[in-house]
């Protein structure tokens, strides 16, 4: 299953008979190519053993919330946000409880309260534990703070009683977790997204550039991807792989990315301006290496096309979508960019700190569009990617569709 490549996936098994059936989740969650780090809580070490799971994952199973070598650098945190998906399977009633009161009292649990990835809970239980008026009202709780339910399953359970309260099998909960990764939601639409950096020659070997990794622009177009959209990426110098299904066309200069970008909008509905461009160029790119032979060298510098504005301001533009990467005032500056490109969105974020931005696998961003807001908190890039990607395809229904939310 293509959707879940690369996807890191938190398995968090709790206590229960069903315990044992983890061990097939994880060796399916790696067949599909996902990254899978196994939580346990304590009593779930009574029904299978963390060796088995160390072995069929290839990391070191989380059990204690207080282990020194983890949270030297507060490591659940860190867990929390590492993680597309916290999957727990099995769920059983004590841990539904705790989670539908808020309790953070072990490891898994905490996991839950800190993370913004999505989580899904696998229930197994007695049938007549998961009937409890207790219960049922926990699960409703749950689902109603978004959080999946994933089962259970009818028939015969290990206690000799049939009824519901079995958890789904490992195939069927792979199943959902790949459905996870493609909501279909821009199914049928065309993205055309830029990333990267561009780098303005200087001579053959010296050039104008920017800190850019294009790590941002390459989650949005597997985020784009998994709703169901045809993605045209085009890349400045980068050395990420590119995201499956992806058309990836690969450009070097801010004049080449226009030239790109003019040959492929017509076909687009959506415009992603993720690349980092560079405002200015050399007005003359040396033929030759310049030699050191002097103190000071002058370059003379004129500007770059302005690719975002030009797609906005065309006859029938596609939905645009900017970003404003800034040192200082992030948002007075992200509003002023929206207004002079006249561009549908833009997401806004500060670099040159430590908060995330250029070169960092993290990013938190505010996302502008005419009368609305919405703050995307610290994520990694990929979680960020898909946050950005459900606002924006809200956003482009809403405006290019309005009579399908009336």
């Amino acid at each position: 299953m293509f959707e879940l490549e690369g996807k890191r996936i938190l398995l968090g098994i709790t206590g229960g008979i069903a315990a044992y059936k983890a061990a097939e989740l994880v060796r399916l969650l790696r067949k599909s190519n996902a990254e899978v780090q196994v939580v346990m809580t304590r009593a779930a070490t009574e029904f299978i053993t963390p060796l088995t799971l160390q072995a069929l994952s290839g990391r070191t199973v989380r059990q204690d919330f207080f282990d020194p070598n983890d949270e030297a650098s507060i490591g659940h945190i860190d867990l929390a946000r590492w993680t597309d998906l916290i999957l727990i399977a099995p769920a059983s009633a004590d841990f539904m409880a705790r989670l539908a009161h808020g309790l953070a009292n072990d490891l898994l649990s905490t996991l839950c309260l800190a993370t913004t990835a999505p989580i899904a809970l696998a229930p197994a239980m007695n049938q007549q534990m998961w009937l409890n008026p207790a219960t049922q009202a926990n699960a409703k709780l749950l689902q109603e703070r978004n959080i999946k339910l994933w089962g259970p399953d009818e028939g015969a359970q290990a206690c000799g009683e049939t009824g519901p309260g079995r958890m789904l099998e490992p195939s069927e909960l792979l199943a959902c977790s790949a459905k996870q990764f493609c909501s279909q939601a821009l199914s049928g639409q065309c993205v055309v997204l830029t990333a990267g950096p561009t780098q303005e020659p200087i001579d053959p070997v010296r050039f104008i550039g920017n800190r850019s990794s294009g790590k941002m622009g390459f989650a949005l177009a597997r985020a784009f991807i998994e709703a169901g959209a045809k993605v045209y990426l085009i890349s400045g110098p980068v050395t990420l792989p590119t995201p499956n299904d992806v058309i990836r066309i690969d450009v070097g200069t801010a004049a080449e990315m226009q030239q790109m970008v003019t040959k492929h909008i017509d076909k687009c509905d959506i415009f992603v301006a993720c690349a980092a461009v560079a405002d200015y160029r050399p007005e003359i790119s040396a033929p030759q290496k310049i030699k050191k032979s002097s103190e000071q060298l002058e370059l003379t510098l004129t500007r770059n096309p302005d690719i975002l504005a030009e797609v906005a301001t065309r006859a029938v533009p596609p939905f645009t979508v900017g970003f404003a990467a800034e040192t200082e005032r992030v948002i007075e500056r992200a509003k002023e960019k929206r207004r002079l490109k006249k561009i549908d969105m833009i997401a806004a974020n500060l670099v040159g700190a430590e908060q995330g931005g250029f070169e960092r696998d993290e990013n938190a961003l505010t996302v502008l569009w005419e009368g609305g807001s919405k703050n995307l908190p610290m994520a990694r890039k990929e979680n960020l990617a898909q946050s950005l990607v459900a606002t924006i395809t809200e956003r482009y229904h809403a405006e290019k569709h309005p009579t399908k939310n009336s």
